[in-house]
């Protein structure tokens, strides 16, 4: 099959690549559309030591599984596959499974293929009202709606969300459904437009209070976007780290210590609740789609999407011989 490769941090267009043979439990997906995110940027930065076929952000069509009613479903995938056995699981925190791959990132193949093999229990079926072009989405969107998994969001809360690119775009869309008081720090004029046109406040990293807000949410994946956000954040308040970083940034721990600052990472989350928003149109992210490009032009695509201010870029699959 062809598929996108990484290895050594370097990424590569292949055509050789043997087709999954899905194990028991597992589904034969045929990718029908996947998206390039943050993280998979990372990847070729170091970020995690990987060799195979990244991707995680996609939408495909079940062509085998053992139980017949999957096959020819659309569907979406949770990233975390896990034992559901070990302490986190046994608790309910399977996303913090001790032996768990992860789809694209760690001990299991990725979605930036023709075909992928994933385990039955992770998949989700895509409503029939969704389009692919929304239902790509539904993992970053997940991911957003953790934040107020882990922390309340109040109607009058203050919120600050640093930074709006491909993430941050949803982050904000799904905080905004809170009713509390938001406002984004982004630059961007493409990002500033999206966010002004669903009345969403957007000011300028030079605009931001000190010490004012209540949840801040840094979204920026720099470390400048972590030091506004800590600017930000009022005694006692919550900063919420919704970036991807590639090595180490410095932390006055002091300072978070004095101000009773509580420091939330958040990554996975939950997938029901995300594609009923995207059923209900409560959420569209489909603006945020800047260009699609077909798996052959992958380097292409992955080039685009690191410039500054790129919104989401898709990869396309062509249709398999035989399947519609």
């Amino acid at each position: 099959m062809k598929t996108l490769w990484l290895e050594n941090q370097t990424l590569s267009f292949r055509e050789d690549v043997p087709d999954p043979d899905p194990q028991a439990g597992e589904a034969l997906v045929r990718v029908r559309l996947a998206g390039i995110c943050g993280t998979d940027l990372e990847m070729t930065r170091g970020y995690y030591p990987f060799t195979g076929v990244p991707g995680h952000e996609f939408v495909g069509e079940v062509i085998a599984a053992e139980d017949a009613d999957w096959v020819g479903r659309r569907v979406v995938s949770e990233i975390n596959i896990t034992c559901g056995r070990c302490a986190p699981c046994s608790m309910g925190n399977p996303t913090h499974c001790e032996r768990r791959a992860v789809i694209g990132i760690r001990g299991q193949p990725g979605v930036f293929a023709d075909l992928a093999a994933i385990p039955l229990a992770n998949l989700h079926p895509v409503p029939d009202s969704v389009p692919d072009e929304a239902a790509v989405f539904t993992e970053p969107l997940a991911a957003a709606l953790e934040i107020q998994q882990q922390t309340h969001i109040h109607a009058d809360d203050r919120v600050l969300l640093i930074g709006a690119g491909r993430l941050g775009q949803l982050v904000a869309q799904t905080l905004a459904l809170t009713g509390c008081e938001l406002t984004v720090v982004e630059r961007n004029p493409k990002a500033r437009q999206l966010l002004e046109a669903r009345g969403i406040s957007v000011i300028g990293p030079e605009d931001v209070p000190s010490r004012q807000i209540d949840v801040v949410v840094d979204a920026s994946g720099s470390p400048q976007g972590f030091a506004l956000a800590r600017q930000a954040v009022r005694p006692r308040g919550t900063l919420v780290i919704k970036s991807t970083y590639t090595g180490e940034i410095q932390v006055n721990f002091s300072s978070i210590v004095v101000d009773e600052i509580t420091i939330i990472g958040s990554r996975c989350g939950p997938f029901a609740p995300a594609l009923r928003l995207l059923e209900s149109g409560r959420v569209d992210p489909t603006p945020l789609i800047a260009a699609r490009y077909p798996l052959a032009d992958g380097l292409t695509a992955f080039a685009h999407a690191k410039q500054p201010g790129a919104l989401k870029i898709l990869l396309e699959m062509m249709p398999l011989k035989g399947v519609v």
